[in-house]
């Protein structure tokens, strides 16, 4: 894959030299990604890496010095305390990172969605227009769950992704968009919404050794309507049947602002005795997918592996657990493209997906100008991976 890539790169020329600011809430994250562009860009050939064109191509770091401090009101200010001038700038944003905090009149506050929102355009307005190219990498959208409108209520996502491009972002990448409709509301600037099915695929295979990948062991299930494609796409690529559940809910009555569920309805051929990947954009308090995976067992199927690009585990650990105990689920893998806690990291039932070298692909690939439609649909390395599983050549 990287000589694919890098053979690629070669010869186009650079839009402007790379500068990267992961914010305070995604600072893991990027410095993975800092260092396989480092690790890339240094070992890369190119008869073109001393020109004009190529100034500032191999560095020990793309990561510019920028910070947010705060004023003792809870108030802030984006500094940047280095040159942006005609820089390609990534700007890394996680708004789902609650565990940072700042002191509001001598209260500790946790940032909140909102507060990270406010940074990222803090940042922006230092940069005062003097990048050659903004482009916003914000894995889970800010907002993407209010992306439509049923009564009277705000459209907070599409005034986010208006607010942004209104500041001079050129484009904007997020990962499995609750609704990749919202880039109605820019149709005329970049919006890319990738998933990650390959490092799911990944992750669950090099995890466990004894998958029958085949119809009549495993099935793909789609907790609901809203998430048939992504259910869809893996089904297809994997030659696997498919499933899905409809939430029947109670439209006489509202509970914290939604019609309650009523019952999980199961749309789909027999699941006796299968594996089933049950694949969703998010865990939020994981009822939902615990249901899922409960109704899925009362109908005698076997395995059953969560996969969810975004785990915010907002009701806790312990049902996860108390499922994982009375054999409900076997694994739940989710990325570390937001915030995790380290008790999740140690869990038994859990399978982290690194997306780290996957942005750094985007970038890199970006940051030269060149299509990145073959990383958007990886059904050729899905391929290549199963072929190697079923071969015995995974470690």
């Amino acid at each position: 894959m990287a000589k694919r890539e890098e053979k690629r790169n070669l010869e186009t020329i650079p839009v402007g030299s790379l500068g990267l600011i992961p914010l305070e809430g995604c600072k893991n994250l990027g410095e993975k990604v800092d260092y396989y562009l480092v690790k890339w860009r240094t070992e890369r050939e190119s008869e073109h890496k001393d020109s004009l064109a190529f100034s500032g191509y191999q560095r020990n770091s793309y990561i510019l010095n920028a910070k947010v401090p705060r004023f003792g009101s809870g108030e802030a200010k984006g500094v940047i305390l280095e040159s942006v001038r005609g820089t390609d700038l990534y700007l890394m944003v996680d708004v789902g990172n609650y565990s940072l905090s700042y002191s509001l009149c001598g209260h500790e506050n946790h940032m909140s969605p909102d507060d990270h929102f406010q940074d990222l355009k803090r940042i922006i307005a230092a940069v005062g227009g003097k990048a050659r190219r903004i482009t916003v990498i914000m894995p889970f959208l800010y907002e993407s769950r209010q992306h439509k409108r049923t009564s009277r209520e705000s459209l907070d996502c599409a005034i986010a992704l208006q607010e942004l491009c209104s500041m001079g972002v050129d484009n904007i990448i997020t990962f499995d968009a609750h609704d990749p409709r919202v880039q109605n509301a820019i149709p005329l600037h970049g919006f890319e919404t990738v998933q990650p099915a390959y490092q799911f695929i990944k992750g669950l295979l090099y995890n466990k050794k004894d998958l029958k990948i085949d119809s009549q062991n495993m099935m793909v299930i789609s907790p609901d309507e809203g998430g048939m494609s992504r259910a869809i796409y893996i089904a297809n690529v994997l030659g696997l049947d498919m499933g899905m559940f409809y939430k029947r809910r109670d439209y006489t009555r509202i509970v914290n602002g939604r019609n309650p569920i009523v019952a999980h309805e199961f749309l789909g051929t027999s699941v006796e005795g299968k594996d089933m990947i049950i694949i969703d954009d998010m865990i939020s308090s994981g009822e939902s997918v615990l249901e899922v995976a409960a109704a899925l067992k009362a109908r005698n199927a076997n395995r059953i592996f969560i996969c969810s690009t975004f785990g915010l585990f907002t009701g806790g650990l312990d049902k996860f657990d108390d499922a994982y105990k009375n054999g409900i689920i076997d694994r739940v893998l989710t990325t570390n493209l937001i915030y995790q806690t380290d008790e999740l990291l140690k869990r038994e039932w859990y399978i982290n997906c690194d997306m780290s070298k996957y942005i750094a692909y985007i970038i890199d690939t970006l940051n030269h100008d060149t299509s990145i439609s073959d990383l958007l649909n990886p059904n050729d390395r899905i391929q290549s991976l199963v072929t190697r599983y079923k071969n015995g050549e995974l470690n």
